[in-house]
């Protein structure tokens, strides 16, 4: 009986401890605000300069032509490279999707970019006075046989300033680093000098010799081009508003051509025709800074 009263009175003690707890009240969660993540925001106008180094290819045709019987004298395939530093200002826009960036820029470049090529139409021989290019010459006093002398062409090149229209593609690595791709619109002008000379053999056959007079014909000329490009660029930003860039562009701007009468006697008795047809490309390398005119940071939470 004892025992009894002894586990009743314990039931009891524990019924009224539960009862007791549940009666006090619950103690309120703490919850940690989750922090405030920056990120670079790259919608927006912006603007910034570059500089680097271009390796530019001139593919050339020198012809000489005997406009007296259409028949072409001489015809050399040249190429040369047209190097040089480069440098220049440019200005875009930017519209941000998630990680993806679109964009467009415009930019306009100084350039120091140069080269040169040569054509050469062979002389003629003791056997063979005439070449193709010009007339040799048999007289009665020393030298007796006077062959045609070479006719030496010279051309040289230049891109004086050039610019783009550019759209831009790329996707982002990282909040702050853009990967891109780019083309469109490619200008320039490009200017040329052509130079010609050589000798010309004169004189009646048979009579006191021959006369031997130098020549040296020029020809220049400045041209605007428009072609197209093609590239791919890195950009990061750097501090604040402030970004930075390396970029690569192929650029094409098509033909130039031209003509001028040399002082050349060629053998039909009319003054030979110098032209040049050149096909100019261009390889660009340049890093750049830009500021970007609109807040640089986004709060997300």
């Amino acid at each position: 009986m004892k025992r009894m009263l002894v586990g009743i009175a314990a039931a009891t003690s524990l019924i009224a401890t539960g009862a007791l707890a549940a009666d006090l009240p619950m103690k309120a969660p703490v919850y940690t605000k989750a922090p405030i993540v920056p990120l670079y925001d790259w919608t927006g106008f912006y603007a910034g300069v570059n500089g680097g180094y271009s390796w530019g290819n001139s593919s050339s045709t020198l012809d000489l032509t005997d406009p007296g019987t259409g028949a072409v004298l001489n015809s050399t395939a040249t190429k040369f490279h047209m190097d040089g530093a480069i440098g220049g200002a440019q200005i875009g826009y930017n519209w941000q999707r998630e990680n993806w960036v679109f964009g467009l820029e415009a930019d306009i470049q100084a350039s120091w970019q140069a080269g040169n090529g040569s054509a050469v139409c062979a002389g003629g021989t003791a056997a063979v006075l005439n070449s193709p290019c010009a007339v040799g010459h048999i007289g009665d006093t020393t030298p007796f046989n006077v062959p045609a002398f070479p006719v030496v062409s010279n051309l040289a090149e230049s891109l004086d300033w050039f610019g783009t229209v550019r759209g831009r593609i790329g996707g982002l690595v990282d909040p702050k680093v853009l990967l891109y791709a780019t083309g469109g619109l490619a200008y320039g002008e490009v200017g040329v000098s052509n130079t010609v000379g050589g000798f010309n053999i004169t004189g009646p056959q048979g009579v006191n010799g021959s006369t031997i007079t130098p020549f040296v014909n020029g020809f220049g000329q400045s041209t605007l081009r428009v072609g197209w490009t093609v590239g791919a660029g890195v950009e990061g930003v750097i501090s604040g508003n402030w970004t930075a860039k390396l970029e690569y562009l192929y650029i094409d701007l098509g033909n130039v051509s031209g003509s001028f009468a040399t002082g050349l006697i060629a053998p039909s008795g009319a003054l030979a025709i110098s032209s040049y047809s050149s096909h100019i490309t261009d390889n660009i390398l340049r890093v750049g800074v830009n500021y970007k005119f609109d807040g640089p940071v986004v709060a997300r939470y």
